[in-house]
């Protein structure tokens, strides 16, 4: 039996109490409205304040379902007219969005440089023009609906079908060359797309948009196909990820996002954050791997979370990769400048990057900590020691928890720093000792964050290579690359895709890098091989 208590008795309450309605009024508006109310003659002054605010969100609540409701019901009915379109006539259509998309590649790099503050534009239009081209090349002509395959000797064949209505989430760092990627993947699989972008990245997401919605008004297709939200915000974000006509998320951003798409109910794909370690073994080709780690992580000032984060550099030859470095265009701080860039750079809070940085060049952090060489520069390079070395090597994997401890005990903020994902022109440096030590702080890094994402090797020892493939928890293992073109698909053989998928590495479903196939549904139409049993 249970028993329900007068307002009376709930005088005095809990201090939590407040704070679980709060809660219970995103994730359960019904269940907390019904509180509110029974709770609403409440003698206690905060838990009243409470009710009111919570009947009052509520309220307003019910208007942001009504616009999420529209919003997606435009998208289905969109996503029905276009969903009998041929394979031939959707590419047609992708090809003049892309190319439309490609030459004004430049007007929208200036204009996310100019909204968000983040990356430069030369590479900004490189990147918007590989999502857009490069991406189309590789999906046109290629089968998309209908039968995908035929087994005659299983008597079986796939028949593709769109998924239907996706909501998907382009972060700040890449509104525009991640925007472009999915909708072109969207399209290209017969579905209708809803785009959620930052608040500082709405004007160019909504520019982007307009012009693949022109150009779809052009080839007499739903412009619906492709929308957005006009006002983002968190718990607008979820109420799309949650409504029964959304069919699958595409979240592309930090761990909470990714937490909260696969939380949402719906179907979803995630991407979790990066912090590639790039092992330079001691028969690596020290200058082209040096020219390929600067070309990389100074491209778009370095907030591709694929492109290298920390480089693990065999000992014996680490002074003349030192030297390799600069010469490739890097700066590589004395013990003095790494004092100066962890009170003026990091967050000593957090140990991560200040937010004022992110995104931005290596001479405007230099600057900032009072950093000059004589000659030009793209990337900071910090020297760092792993204080959990020794016990990385020898841990198993069973024991990782161990190792998580040792490493949550570095007080220092510049040590926290050193180990995590920097989205700037700055890596970190860590010199071992021979292959044992290499690969466990390769595996060591990975696991304080970034577990899934990329790793990168630089080596010509083909059972080496082989090694850090079977250790590395990484979906993306590059052999002497560029990591931020490599784990994309623009250097590499790698599918070409702006959303890279982490696996169980990562608490992700898949390690790909998502395409349009992955936004389809397969059927398996299947005959009988032998009389049942």
């Amino acid at each position: 039996m249970i028993t329900v208590l007068a307002p009376r008795a709930v005088a005095d309450p809990p201090a939590a109490v407040p704070a679980i309605l709060e809660l219970m009024a995103d994730t359960h508006p019904r269940l907390a409205l019904a509180m509110a109310h029974a709770l609403s003659d409440a003698d206690a002054p905060t838990l009243r304040a409470t009710v009111n605010h919570i009947v009052g969100a509520l309220a307003s609540d019910s208007m942001l379902d009504h616009d999420v409701d529209v919003v997606v019901t435009r998208a289905r009915r969109a996503q029905a007219a276009f969903e009998n379109w041929t394979d031939q006539r959707i590419d047609a259509l992708l090809s003049d969005a892309s190319t439309v998309l490609a030459e004004r590649a430049a007007e929208l790099a200036v204009a996310a440089v100019s909204e968000t503050g983040l990356g430069n534009v030369p590479d900004k239009t490189l990147k918007i023009r590989f999502a857009s081209l490069g991406v189309y090349n590789s999906l046109a002509g290629q089968i998309a609906q209908g039968p995908l395959a035929v087994d005659a000797e299983r008597r079986l064949t796939e028949f593709a079908s769109p998924v239907g209505v996706v909501f998907a989430v382009a972060p700040v760092t890449n509104p525009v060359a991640t925007a472009i990627f999915k909708m072109l993947i969207a399209l290209k699989g017969r579905n209708a797309l809803i785009l959620s972008f930052h608040h500082r990245a709405l004007g160019v997401g909504r520019l982007a948009c307009s012009i693949v919605r022109d150009v779809l008004k052009a080839h007499g297709a739903p412009v619906d196909l492709v929308q957005w939200v006009p006002r983002p915000s968190r718990k607008t974000t979820r109420r799309f990820m949650r409504h029964a006509g959304v069919s699958l998320v595409l979240a592309t951003g930090g761990r909470s996002l990714v937490e909260a798409a696969y939380s949402s109910g719906t179907p979803a794909i995630g991407v979790g954050p990066g912090n590639a370690p790039a092992w330079i073994c001691a028969d690596a080709d020290l200058d082209a791997a040096a020219r390929a780690i600067v070309t990389s992580k100074a491209f778009d000032n370095g907030v591709i979370c694929g492109a290298e984060h920390n480089l693990v550099v065999d000992g014996r030859v680490a002074v003349a990769f030192t030297e390799a470095l600069t010469r490739a265009g890097a700066a590589i701080l004395t013990p003095a400048e790494a004092e100066r860039f962890a009170l003026n750079v990091v967050d000593p809070k957090t140990g991560a990057l200040h937010r004022d940085f992110v995104g931005q060049s290596a001479d405007a952090i230099a600057a900032a900590i009072d950093l000059a060489r004589p000659y030009p520069f793209r990337l900071l390079v910090l020297p760092a020691v792993f204080s959990g070395l020794r016990d990385a090597v020898s841990e198993t994997r069973s024991q990782r928890p161990g190792l998580r401890d040792a490493v949550s005990e570095t007080a220092q903020a510049l040590d926290r720093f050193s180990t995590g994902e920097k989205l700037a022109p700055v890596l970190s440096m860590f010199t071992v000792d021979g292959e044992d030590e290499g690969l466990a702080l390769s595996d060591a890094l990975l696991t304080i964050t970034g577990a899934g994402h990329t790793a990168v090797i630089h080596t010509t020892n083909p059972a080496r290579i082989e090694r850090f493939a079977r250790v590395i928890p990484a979906g993306r293992i590059l052999v002497n690359s560029p990591a931020a073109q490599g784990c994309c698909g623009m250097t590499t053989g790698l599918a070409c895709s702006m959303t890279l998928g982490c696996g169980t590495f990562g608490g992700t479903s898949t390690t790909d890098n998502i395409t349009f196939r992955h936004l389809l549904n397969v059927k398996r139409v299947a005959y009988p091989l032998r009389s049942a049993i």
